[in-house]
């Protein structure tokens, strides 16, 4: 009987290694899945942020205040009242000098019946900064809301609720997040560069009845702790040492000239480091009494709708 060539037999496919493969894709699917989600969920935190923000711009108006600084037209009721250190703020019987009036391009009558905790807004004309500033019983309410207080990563900005909500205090600190798609004080980092700080020095807070102008005379990164963000100031002396530090560490060159008779407005943002933040500061040069506007103001619901 004749030799058969037998052929080889074929190996089974699958078994324990094939199951491990199957079970590592999957789950790196999932981690993908999963990833993409959270990515999802970011975009439209993102998105509400933009979108509820945009529409209260339009409370704004389409006016910006490009007025040029004339210091003969400095306003005399800057001064503090020398019986006011013990608390540290501007009072407003400090000087009897009249205020320039000038029309308030705000609708705080709306803002107001869409959050009661409005007690400015924010302008910044170098870097397109234009919000609504609220005040909370503490610092961690806005942190993480919107201005209607919608649940948010991006948040509102806020006064620190330590602060007087006219501004009077000594410094006036304003916090806002430094968002990747630079809404909020996204932008607020531009002022490391000397050039947008040469673009516009001053920025502008309108409250119900006074706006107020300032001219940044800081911008620096400071710790999270750091003396920068003080509120009260027990003498003279203590204030110039708050003022000459900022003007030690700040990254840009300013001409502008501060000293004890001034108060200031301390805007601070995250830099991605724990340890530290990114300030610009200002001291305020004009005050002017808020008039209401004329022809009246337009209402969100004037607007035409965003698409999207």
């Amino acid at each position: 009987m004749g030799r058969r060539d037998r052929e080889p037999k074929k190996k089974k496919k699958g078994g324990i290694g094939s199951f491990f493969s199957t079970l590592v894709i999957l789950a790196a699917l999932g981690v993908f899945c999963y990833a993409g989600y959270q990515l999802f969920l970011i975009y439209m935190d993102y998105k509400v942020g933009v979108d509820e923000y945009g529409a209260l711009e339009a409370l704004a108006g389409d006016e910006k205040t490009s007025e040029g600084f004339d210091e003969e037209q400095m306003a005399e009721n800057e001064t503090m009242g020398e019986d006011q250190w013990g608390d540290a703020y501007i009072s407003d019987n400090a000087s009897s000098a009249p205020l320039e009036k000038m029309e308030n391009p705000i609708n705080f009558e709306e803002l107001r019946a869409i959050n009661e905790d409005v007690i400015g807004w924010l302008e910044m004309e170098a870097v397109d900064i234009n919000y609504p500033i609220a005040q909370g019983e503490d610092n961690d309410f806005y942190l993480h809301r919107t201005f209607r207080k919608q649940d948010n990563f991006a948040g509102s900005i806020f006064l620190d609720y330590l602060n007087r909500p006219d501004f009077s205090n000594r410094n006036n600190i304003v916090y806002g997040h430094n968002m990747k798609n630079l809404s909020m004080f996204g932008k607020l980092k531009q002022y490391k560069e000397q050039e947008t700080f040469d673009k516009s020095p001053y920025f502008w807070i309108y409250t119900p009845t006074k706006i107020y102008k300032y001219e940044i005379f800081a911008a620096s990164v400071v710790g999270t702790y750091s003396d920068s963000y003080k509120i009260i100031f027990s003498d003279v002396n203590d204030f110039q040492t708050f003022l000459d530090q900022a003007a030690k560490q700040s990254v840009i060159q300013t001409k502008a000239k501060v000293g004890y008779a001034d108060t200031v407005v301390t805007l601070s943002t995250c830099t991605g480091d724990n340890a530290t933040r990114f300030i610009v500061q200002g001291k305020r040069v004009r005050t002017f009494q808020a008039v209401p506007k004329a022809g009246g103001y337009d209402s969100i619901d004037d607007q035409p709708e965003t698409e999207g």
